[in-house]
């Protein structure tokens, strides 16, 4: 099933999110869901808070840039209860964008290397560590989690040129090929 994604505005995009347990209801069938709308609005990764969610839940999948980065090969995975607990001091920019700020994309600077602690969804506990592009979509889906978005990686000034859209967005006045809710306030 398909799931609305809930645009910039919404106070759940800002909250920290708490860790969930085993029994979290339906748990299965919300992370099969959240893949499916990840790849109907055509993105490689999607928060649980950006489907209205306030839990510690991520999945991700940038398999289809394998051709251009054959790191990313098997690069699918659901994360629940992540912590990145080291991050190396060299920074790289790259564009990003986010399926909650529809047709905003800008420059972030993030840690080209990460390591990370995480639960897959058959509860196996995993310790890795992930390098450039995996490395960042990590990190933007973390960020959703501790309830931060890229624009708050960019500088005042940048902020500033983007508030008239990010005004737009948090009122609804977008149009997408995907399904959206509007922020509640």
């Amino acid at each position: 099933m398909i799931l609305p994604v809930t645009l910039y505005g919404d106070p759940v995009l800002r909250k920290v999110t708490p860790d969930i347990d085993k029994d979290y209801p339906n748990l299965d069938a919300l992370i099969e869901n959240m893949f499916e709308t990840m790849y109907h609005a055509e993105g490689v990764g999607l928060a649980a808070p950006q489907v209205g969610l306030n839990i510690r839940l991520f999945v991700a999948d940038a398999t289809v840039l394998a051709d251009e980065d054959p790191q990313l090969k098997d690069f699918k995975k659901a994360v629940i209860n992540p912590q990145i607990i080291e991050r190396n001091d060299e920074l790289e920019s790259m564009e990003e964008g986010c399926l909650s700020i529809p047709g905003i994309r800008e420059d972030v600077s993030r840690p080209t290397k990460i390591r990370i602690q995480y639960y897959d969804e058959n509860w196996n506990f995993h310790d890795e560590t992930y390098d450039g592009f995996a490395a960042r979509v990590i990190q933007h889906e973390y960020d959703h989690l501790d309830g931060k978005m890229f624009v708050d990686h960019c500088s005042m000034l940048r902020k500033r040129f983007l508030k008239g859209k990010l005004t737009n967005i948090a009122k609804g006045k977008i149009r997408v090929p995907y399904q959206v809710r509007p922020p509640r306030k």
